[in-house]
């Protein structure tokens, strides 16, 4: 497949126009990444309305693991809205609502009778995740990491960690949220994960000591592996021994996999590649390929500790959601996605780090599955970030035909959350796309 296939300017004259016009009408903190506005997508590949294709590397910030305009979620969502468009599951329930329950409860990690509840965003499912282990555990406290992201909606923005853009402004937050180092091997002041793990755990062990009393916290919410903080994969012992340490203070473990679930680390989730069996489980993006749904599954006496009403939503579980994602489970599994992710991973990665032997810009590259990051940075002895090399990739590589995203606390990750059903001929494209433009970055004054 060709890129930027339409003659002229780009971004083409009638993203030109849209532009003007959204520049009029739109919020100006909803600045788009790419100038050329989307008029449709196809698998891996979106068109722009001056008629130039790109590959799609960002996938909707993680939530079309099954591509774009999969044929399947389309006919399930077309067929859904010839019936019935919404009711309130809480006031005429609907069998979609159930399914899509039951298919997250056979699925999810963990060994005990579970049950799930359905929202619309990633946002919104953390949220009732706190409110669910607060209602189970009769505590208040709440422990999260540096350099998470859970969400923009107030109680979600005060476990996320990172100022500008997303909390400046914006205080005060809620209260009885307490934040602990998350484990960063690239920028670990120490020489193994060992110790860079055992670092971090005591810092939690800390913070019983000095902050709040481990009989006060109700949860603490964790990542995987961090998404919008960088792409970073915590060394495997670090999940199963946080998980002694809630276990040891009956403090519940809550697991956001809205990033990371849904196959996208070439495990259904993430949890799996270390056996932690989380008490809730936090699932969006993916789930409903790109229709607002998301859900909040774990064990069954937890889940049941609210009271009747006590969560829910207008709008949570909307039949036309839980028609795209019980499709997105039977493409999973016709298709082979987790094992595709696996795969892509391992592709990417490969060719990521034969550029960063000799680009010296390329301070780290990790990922786990198709999850992807690439570190860059002005000099790798200091590891001093380097933002403006990767504003500088985005914005070539999107010129060139090729969609990708940045990440980090230092904003200068490249973060790769290709649609799992790539094809390989354009995987190899936007990865020669990506590397042309990392090395012109390298060769910039200051870089």
């Amino acid at each position: 497949m060709g890129v930027r296939e339409a003659p002229g300017p780009w971004p083409g004259l009638a993203s030109q126009a849209l532009l003007a016009r959204a520049r009029a009408s739109v919020a100006r903190a909803l600045s788009p990444q790419l100038p050329a506005f989307v008029d449709r997508g196809q698998g891996a590949i979106l068109y722009d309305v001056d008629g130039r294709a790109y590959i799609d590397l960002a996938g909707g910030v993680g939530c079309l693991a099954v591509g774009h305009a999969h044929p399947r979620v389309v006919r399930a969502v077309q067929e859904q809205a010839a019936r019935f468009f919404h009711t309130d599951y809480a006031v005429a329930p609907y069998e979609g609502y159930v399914a899509v329950c039951e298919r997250l409860c056979a699925s999810a990690p963990g060994r005990f009778p579970k049950k799930a509840a359905l929202f619309n965003s990633g946002a919104e499912a953390v949220e009732n995740a706190v409110k669910i282990a607060r209602a189970y555990t009769g505590r208040s406290a709440v422990v999260a990491f540096e350099g998470a992201f859970h969400g923009r909606t107030y109680m979600a923005l005060s476990l996320t960690s990172r100022v500008v853009p997303y909390k400046a402004s914006f205080g005060p937050f809620a209260p009885e949220v307490y934040r602990v180092p998350y484990p960063y091997p690239y920028r670990s002041p120490f020489p193994t994960d060992e110790e860079t793990v055992e670092f971090c755990l005591r810092k939690l062990e800390d913070l019983f000591t000095l902050h709040v009393e481990p009989e006060r916290v109700a949860a603490v919410v964790v990542e995987p592996v961090l998404g919008e903080g960088g792409v970073v994969v915590p060394p495997p012992p670090f999940l199963p021994r946080l998980q002694e340490v809630c276990r040891r203070h009956g403090i519940l473990l809550v697991v956001d996999e809205v990033q990371t679930g849904m196959g996208r680390t070439g495990r259904m989730w993430a949890s799996e590649h270390v056996g932690v069996e989380p008490d809730l489980l936090v699932v969006g993006k993916s789930l409903a390929a790109g229709l607002p749904l998301s859900a909040v599954v774990g064990r069954g006496d937890v889940v049941d500790a609210v009271r009747e009403a006590g969560i829910g939503g207008t709008y949570v579980g909307n039949p036309l959601s839980c028609a795209a994602a019980l499709a997105v489970f039977e493409v999973f599994e016709e298709e082979g996605l987790v094992e595709r992710a696996r795969r892509l991973g391992e592709q990417i990665l490969a060719a990521l780090r034969i550029l960063q032997q000799d680009c010296r810009v390329v301070g780290d590259v990790r990922g786990l599955g198709a999850m992807v990051g690439v570190e860059l940075v002005k000099d790798r002895d200091r590891k001093t970030p380097a933002p403006e090399s990767t504003d500088f990739v985005l914005r070539h590589a999107a010129e060139r035909g090729v969609v990708v995203l940045k990440a980090g606390v230092y904003r200068n990750v490249i973060r790769i959350l290709a649609p799992l059903v790539i094809g390989e001929e354009e995987l190899g494209r936007s990865l020669s796309v990506l590397a042309d433009c990392i090395r012109e970055a390298e060769a910039l004054p200051g870089s």
